[in-house]
């Protein structure tokens, strides 16, 4: 059957950011699919709630408190799921951000800070996980968490959108690398709603135009984003790899301004 694709049957994920929003449900997603998951993020109470989740559905998870920030620390992930769980099957880059600014108020060291975070942590996973999915499970799925501002342009954004871009060529160049063992892609997100846009959720004002801007007349869910994960790992999309999926409801353009005049 179809739905047999997408399953994840006693496969092992690692991801990032997990202890709320995208992350936290990529994670349920894998385990609602038969997936155990390492889940990795700053907040210990966070993901002891998301790991009694994973549970009740019947799946192991693995927590791992620390700042991923720093690839050091994302690096170290690999092995812990291959501690805890034996094999590693599946690797979420989801951590990044970066506050907007106006262009000439972003330094460059604002600049190398988003890349940090956004660029060589998932690099710094991606080439600790490598050796290990082959060694343990002989290839595996690498899906990086890109956006929606990556490919369009908005004031604010230099620093992150430029970040993302890079991530999503990343995506691209190591696809070609690690073919055919291992494939890598990426999902860009458009506006979704987690805790990072809850005050705009939240205010009609704020939310009303953003939908009105977005073809689909309304802003994304999390679970929107965990499905195309479940796709990206699962066997249902086997000759993907390279690939951007973008799922931001149709956008062409951004449909959050920031205020930032004209020079």
């Amino acid at each position: 059957m179809i739905l047999d694709r997408f399953r994840l049957d006693d496969r092992v994920a690692v991801v990032t950011g997990a202890g709320r929003g995208l992350g936290a449900a990529i994670a349920l997603a894998f385990a609602e699919v038969g997936a155990d998951v390492l889940i990795a993020a700053r907040t210990q109470a966070q993901l002891e709630e998301v790991a009694k989740q994973v549970e009740a559905l019947g799946r192991k998870a693995h927590i791992v408190a620390a700042d991923l920030a720093h690839p050091d620390e994302t690096a170290k992930l690999a092995a812990a799921a291959v501690d805890a769980f034996g094999r590693l099957d599946i690797v979420v880059n989801n951590i990044g951000g970066t506050m907007p600014a106006a262009l000439l108020d972003t330094s460059t060291k604002q600049l190398r800070d988003a890349f940090t975070f956004n660029v060589a942590t998932a690099h710094a996973l991606t080439t600790a996980a490598v050796p290990l999915m082959l060694e343990h499970s002989g290839g595996g799925s690498i899906i990086n968490i890109t956006s929606a501002i990556g490919r369009l342009a908005g004031r604010g954004f230099a620093a992150y959108g430029t970040a993302k871009a890079a991530l999503a060529h990343y995506t691209r160049l190591t696809a070609l690398d690690l073919s055919p063992r291992i494939r890598v892609n990426a999902i860009a997100p458009g506006s979704i709603v987690t805790p990072a846009l809850d005050i705009v959720a939240s205010n009609d004002e704020l939310r009303k135009p953003m939908e009105d801007a977005t073809p689909l007349r309304r802003l994304g869910q999390p679970e929107d984003i965990a499905a195309a994960a479940v796709y990206l790992a699962s066997p249902a999309g086997s000759y993907l790899t390279g690939k951007t999926i973008e799922v931001d409801g149709g956008l062409t353009y951004p449909n959050l301004s920031m205020p930032i005049p004209d020079l």
